[in-house]
């Protein structure tokens, strides 16, 4: 009764839930917070008189504490003054103790409460151990304990747990048939994740679960499921109550067409997939073994972002993967998934991975919600709008892959992995050589006879790569530019080209920053580059220019610079100004630079050379169109073509449109080993 009171009187004035160890123990995680001490003396058949003391830790430090016990000030991580809290807790233990008179009451809270309930015990008695499972306690104060000759019950003693019930070196007597049973049943829970009802309401969002989301991607029967009986240690917000094993992430390993990956799969049917501690640490984990390994990592996010009843550790544990994000960047191919909500903090981790693939109508990314937005700005925005995923991969360029339901999703991820390897010190997987689809001669009736006249550069990049096959990466942004992966003679490659059908395939400040991210990522995985280049130079406007096209535009320039692998340029029309020199040009390392006898390389187009070198003479002549236009046909002659760079060496060679694929494989063959020193630093300082 006394036991049930104490514990009563700590949460109330303490806030700190806590259970009850047989005989008069208080514990919190398993840890002796408070210890109750009764002596009576009985006179005749009466009790003459009882004194009850109470041992409890107060402000005690772990390195006050002998092992295995707790305070309240570890528990609340703050101090209290204890003349205060002791008339308290007297007050409600008093409140308590009348309450609790009724026997059964007594003996059901008790049990409710019970720290070893069900749990195999070992009792020390003055002169037997008794080995079994608590079942029960009795309204005297007797223990019930189950064991191989059938139930006993235990007046007095003292009680030791083994290892799988918290506390001792003794073995339980439960047999192997019993403890598989039970190792049965608790992966069967730990698969329940928050139980049918939610898995229901996931399903009907058009969801998968965790696990679901895990076997649709990986090869079949290859996930092996880690640290699935992992579960929170939080006590406050009755969170003590509410462990859940796995506590809200699936993490492990499995197989993409038979190569290792790591992933980790936000279960959002327990705690709304919120991040805690525990939480992180699996998560993080998964992400040093993958480093260790050199596999990669791949994470389905699905979360409300941190669980605020842990408070700044949940904090703590973004900021920790958040480190590993960067640890990894260059060494390991970083992928999410997000598959439902994904906001405030949480957002950084997915924005530092490689790729990041949104779902349809599902998934969201976003710093501060349309209820925040409205609170502060008084702005009404709902959350397709804000941060959905139509809205990251055409607007924002924060996606890459745009997906109509997850599993289309995952078949991006493995497709995207089938271009690339598993680290930094490996080459892509090659795969078996296919031409492309129709005849190579197609290849010189492409381009429109006018120059000026727009096309399509897939056109051009179909009928070069293996198969007619190219993997476009974020083809929903920054348009002018197409970026994706392909093969040729079955090696993978990088592409990037500008695309003349979108703003003439001017470079603008999404483009740039599109394609430099797109460079590095090859460059840090050695994905050899191929530049299609097709670009009337840098889009001009006074938007362009406050908006930075300067600082944005040099960020291409520098990965194409800092890149090392073999870099191959074709240039298939224009190439003025700037604008030729960032993309893969001689002058900054390309390794091959080709182009069509249709190229064009100048400071700057025709129209506005002459305009700006015979602006007197076109102004004095009695027939200033026809003056510009013989002008125009004179420069176009002399200075719009390939020849004059051929000429300097900063072309290695103009080719047939119809040679291309050829040509191609033949100088990748010879730079495919290339090695290319620079000069020692800890790292350059791109203009971010």
């Amino acid at each position: 009764m006394f036991a049930n009171a104490l514990r009563k009187g700590i949460k109330e004035v303490y806030g700190v839930q806590s259970g009850v160890k047989w005989p008069n123990d208080i514990v919190v995680d398993w840890k002796k917070l408070a210890g109750i001490l009764i002596e009576t003396k009985i006179s005749g058949p009466e009790l003459a008189y009882a004194i009850v003391g109470i041992g409890l830790n107060v402000n005690l430090t772990a390195e006050q504490l002998p092992t295995g016990a707790t305070s309240i000030f570890l528990a609340k991580k703050k101090r209290f003054r204890l003349e205060k809290t002791l008339s308290s807790i007297l007050t409600v233990l008093e409140r308590h103790y009348e309450t609790l008179r009724d026997e059964n009451a007594v003996v059901g809270d008790w049990w409710k409460h019970c720290a070893h309930r069900m749990k195999p015990v070992i009792i020390e008695t003055a002169n037997r151990k008794i080995c079994g499972k608590c079942v029960g306690v009795n309204p005297d104060g007797s223990i019930a304990i189950q064991t191989e000759q059938g139930n006993v019950t235990v007046p007095d003693g003292l009680p030791c747990f083994n290892t799988r019930g918290l506390f001792s070196e003794f073995q339980t007597t439960m047999t192997m048939k019993e403890l598989s049973k039970e190792l049965g049943d608790l992966r069967e829970k730990s698969e329940e994740g928050g139980g049918k009802d939610k898995i229901e309401d996931q399903h009907s969002k058009g969801k998968m679960t965790a696990r679901e989301r895990i076997v649709a991607l990986v090869d079949s029967a290859s996930f092996v499921e880690m640290d699935k009986f992992v579960v929170h240690q939080t006590a406050d917000f009755g969170m003590a109550e509410k462990k859940i094993l796995g506590d809200g992430v699936v993490t492990g390993y499995g197989k993409i067409d038979g190569r290792t990956v790591y992933l980790f799969s936000h279960d959002f049917t327990v705690f709304g997939g919120s991040l805690g501690e525990m939480f992180a640490k699996k998560v993080t984990k998964i992400m040093d073994l993958a480093l260790k390994t050199g596999v990669p990592v791949i994470g389905i996010n699905d979360s409300g972002g941190a669980r605020i009843q842990e408070g700044v550790v949940s904090l703590g544990g973004y900021a920790e993967i958040f480190f590993r994000n960067v640890l990894a960047s260059g060494v390991i191919p970083q992928i999410s998934a997000v598959m439902g909500p994904c906001a405030g903090g949480a957002v950084y981790s997915p924005a530092m991975t490689d790729f990041t693939i949104m779902v349809d109508k599902t998934s969201y990314m976003f710093i501060t919600g349309p209820d925040v937005i409205k609170a502060v700005l008084n702005q009404d925005v709902d959350f397709e709008e804000l941060g959905g995923a139509r809205l990251h991969n055409t607007k924002s360029g924060v996606a890459h892959f745009f997906a109509q339901n997850e599993q289309e999703g995952f078949q991006q991820i493995r497709k995207l992995l089938s271009f690339i390897p598993s680290n930094n010190t490996e080459d892509p997987p090659r795969a078996k050589a296919k031409p492309p689809i129709g005849d190579k001669s197609e290849l010189n009736n492409v381009l429109p006879d006018n120059p000026d006249k727009a096309y399509d550069i897939r056109d051009v990049i179909t009928r070069i790569v293996d198969g007619s096959e190219l993997f476009e990466i974020q083809p929903l942004w920054a348009q002018n530019i197409v970026i994706g992966l392909a093969r040729l003679n079955g090696y993978s490659i990088g592409i990037v080209a500008n695309q003349p059908k979108v703003n003439a395939g001017t470079l603008d400040i999404d483009s740039s920053v599109k394609a430099a991210r797109f460079v590095r990522f090859c460059d840090a995985f050695n994905i050899p580059i191929l530049t299609l280049v097709d670009v009337p130079g840098f889009l001009p406007g006074i938007d362009q220019e406050h908006d930075g096209i300067i600082r944005h535009g040099s960020k291409l320039l520098y990965a194409y610079c800092e890149a090392s692998v073999p870099k191959l340029t074709v240039i298939v029309r224009k190439a003025y100004g700037g604008a030729y020199d960032v993309l893969g040009s001689k002058h900054i390392r390309a390794d091959v630079n080709l182009a069509w006898p249709s190229a064009e390389i100048a400071v700057m187009g025709p129209d506005a050379a002459i305009n700006i070198i015979f602006r007197n003479e076109i102004a004095k002549a009695k027939d200033a169109t026809t003056e510009k236009r013989k002008l125009i046909k004179e420069y176009r002659e002399k200075f719009s073509n390939p020849y004059i760079a051929a000429g300097r060496g900063y072309v290695d060679d103009v080719i047939e449109p119809s040679e291309t694929r050829e040509v191609l494989i033949r100088y990748l063959e010879s730079v495919r080993t290339k090695r290319e020193a620079r000069p020692p630093r800890k790292h350059g300082n791109i203009p971010l």
